[in-house]
């Protein structure tokens, strides 16, 4: 037993789950993205354009990159409006103000000091001028009696040389707050192997060899732990271009007074000798650092050097996520957007919801819904096509269910005969089940253990049924301009979603064509139907359409004619015999007699017509009437977000209400 526990420890290896996406998080539910995506496609907008919008805007219960790039420029607005860059300034202020009030005290206490040297001591505090920097050399040399005024005199040294320090290696004003001699020699042979280095480097030389002599002995120094001399280089130039646009961004006196000031670090000018040649070399190897860029910051928080320099590589890290946030530059993505960054400046909540994004990209990218056409671009695949259409229909059903007599479009066939064939069972399905199939798909799945058999919702399966006439339906779509301008473009769009996801679902007997027509017609594809931009072209050619519907009917003698016409204009244009366009405005009457002609050939083919007249144009009132009437048809007038609903329950009407030989009440296709 022993033994086989020292094989399975052997054997299994545990760690901590460091990175990668949450392993516990749900499946992404796809639908409300392709529902959104669909939208703005048929809206006009590439696929691309609608994926890339979507994640812009975010879902329902999703923040997208707006939402991000929100919380990263509160955090930027933060940042500049509550700190000032005078921090170093207001402190070496207060440590002077603290040393002269001790001495001053301590000259009023000595009573056994001569009194010419207690009046010049004090004569020269009183004239101390206003510049600290210059209030700093007067007392460099002076005389201290007080030893705490001494010891506050000399933390402005020390404090100069860490904030020098900590402008260029951060924590460093805090790590040599107690430093003795020993540790400023130390830090003194740092910076001159390293300044050894960025020279060799910059001289084109092999370094690596170098680089790992340096990092071994002085590797403490940074606590991020470079395994390159490039990736060490782009850490100390980052800093050090930070902290020149915090001295760019500084007033001309405040400049001048720290340049007098530095020459005080640690009492020695060396340290920043070491500094400027450091600057100098990185200047040479990282020229596309940011050296010259400026922040104004009028806060009431004053920041010293150090973390000054820290909140200008904040400022600069915001920007950076901002400009990948926006994703507006050529070849952007999602994946672009630096992780370890968004966590420094805005937490986990906000890498948790880019993860999301990024995740979500992916998958609607693999899912099978968006693919690549022939020419590069991004578009929707039939299967997003049939998923959209779903989603509409869905919502078509429950307008018309809402309704007084209304059914729900899933019980479409229910009456018909059993075909043989079997489907799974689908919400609201009314259809007999197939109990063959149903328990052999849940022996399946259990793997016939010999027990009770338990039935998932996944296993059961239906029986279809057969329709028991056939339609041949004609969809006439009016894509003039005049549709997009007055808001009905994605109306009609997802109107013809809706049929044709209907009749490919629940009526595949039935023969469903999609004709669209503006100045002249064609036959389209839901594909190409759904992604049409609006184009600006006069004229509606009714005629023409009606042309490709009767062709459409006559291919299909044993079936019933269904004509649907949805527009939102009197015909204006024609086609002459030649195959010319013909235009004019008001409607010419010999094409208003061609678009007649053709109504009527519709008829004497069996079609039973039905006008969906948008707006209110007195004109096409009075045209639709009058051809409704000539040929036995009906008019709709539906508002523009009613015209799916309008046209699909047409539909249904058509096959229940005796148009199809033999369809009773009892065919309801609704149940």
């Amino acid at each position: 037993m022993a033994r086989a526990n020292r094989r399975l420890s052997s054997r299994a290896r545990y760690t901590a789950y460091v990175d990668g996406p949450d392993p516990l998080a749900p499946p992404l539910d796809l639908t409300e993205a392709l529902a959104a995506i669909g939208e703005d496609v048929m809206a006009g907008s590439s696929a691309e354009a609608a994926l890339r919008e979507y994640l812009r805007r975010g879902g329902a219960d999703r923040p997208g990159l707006d939402e991000l790039a929100r919380r990263v420029a509160e955090r930027r607005r933060e940042l500049t409006s509550r700190n000032n860059l005078d921090g170093t300034l207001r402190e070496i202020r207060e440590l002077l103000d603290r040393a002269v009030l001790a001495e001053r005290k301590q000259l009023a206490r000595d009573v056994d000091m001569d009194e010419g040297d207690r009046a010049l001591a004090q004569m020269q505090l009183d004239n101390l001028p206003a510049s600290p920097a210059a209030a700093v050399g007067e007392l460099d040399d002076y005389a201290w009696r007080s030893a705490e005024a001494r010891g506050e005199f000399e933390k402005i040294k020390d404090l100069l040389g860490r904030e020098m320090l900590d402008q260029h290696f951060a924590g460093m004003k805090q790590a040599l707050a107690d430093a003795t001699d020993e540790d400023r020699a130390a830090l003194r042979e740092m910076l001159a192997d390293l300044n050894a280095l960025l020279d060799a480097h910059r001289r084109g030389e092999d370094t690596a060899q170098q680089f790992a002599d340096f990092m071994a002995q002085h590797g403490d120094y940074f606590p991020d732990q470079p395994t390159t001399v490039e990736e060490l280089l782009d850490s100390l130039a980052q800093r050090a271009a930070a902290a020149q646009r915090m001295r760019n961004s500084m007033t001309a006196e405040q400049r001048r007074e720290l340049d007098t000031l530095a020459q005080e670090a640690f009492g020695s000018p060396d340290l920043m000798d070491a500094l400027a040649q450091m600057d100098e070399n990185l200047r040479a190897l990282r020229p596309g650092e940011d050296w010259s860029g400026t922040q104004r910051m009028d806060g009431e928080n004053g920041l010293g050097l150090g973390d000054g320099t820290g909140v200008l590589q904040d400022l600069a890290d915001l920007d950076e996520l901002a400009d990948q946030l926006a994703q507006s530059y050529q070849g952007s993505q999602l994946d672009d957007v630096d992780l370890d960054k968004l966590a420094r400046q805005l937490g986990a909540d906000a890498v948790v919801d880019a993860r999301t994004l990024q995740r979500l990209e992916r998958e609607l990218r693999r899912s099978g819904a968006l693919r690549r056409s022939d020419d590069g671009r991004l578009a929707l695949t039939p299967q997003a096509m049939r998923q959209l259409g779903k989603e509409i229909l869905r919502a078509v059903a429950e307008t018309i269910s809402g309704r007084p007599g209304g059914h729900e479009v899933r019980r479409a066939g229910a009456a018909g005969e059993l075909s043989g064939a079997t489907r799974a069972w689908e919400f609201g399905d009314t259809e007999p089940w197939d109990v063959t199939r149903t328990l052999t798909n849940a022996l399946v799945r259990t793997g016939g253990s010999g027990g009770p058999v338990r039935i998932e919702v996944g296993d059961v399966e239906v029986q279809e049924t057969e329709a028991r006439t056939r339609a041949c339906v004609a969809l006439l779509v009016d894509t003039s301009f005049s549709m997009a301008m007055e808001g009905r473009w994605v109306p009609m769009k997802r109107t013809t979603l809706a049929l044709h996801t209907l009749v490919t679902s629940r009526f595949r007997d039935d023969d469903l064509q999609l004709i669209g027509f503006g100045r002249t017609a064609s036959v389209m594809q839901i594909e190409e139907l759904v992604g049409l931009d609006a184009r600006w072209e006069k004229g509606t050619n009714l005629h023409h359409a009606l042309l490709l519907a009767n062709r459409h009917f006559r291919k299909h003698p044993d079936a019933q004619p269904v004509l649907l016409i949805v527009t939102d204009g009197e015909p204006t244009s024609h086609l002459e015999a030649d195959g010319e366009v013909f235009f004019d405005y008001p409607p010419h009457p010999a094409t208003i007699a061609v678009a007649v002609r053709e109504l009527d050939a519709s008829t004497r083919l069996g079609a039973r017509t039905t006008f969906f007249r948008l707006g209110d144009d007195p004109g096409l009132a009075r045209f639709v009437d009058g051809m409704a009437r000539r040929v036995g048809g009906s008019v709709v007038a539906p508002e523009a977000d009613d015209l799916s609903a309008a046209v699909v329950g047409s539909y249904l009407d058509s096959r229940r209400n005796g148009a199809f030989g033999g369809w009773g009440r009892d065919d309801d296709p609704f149940g």
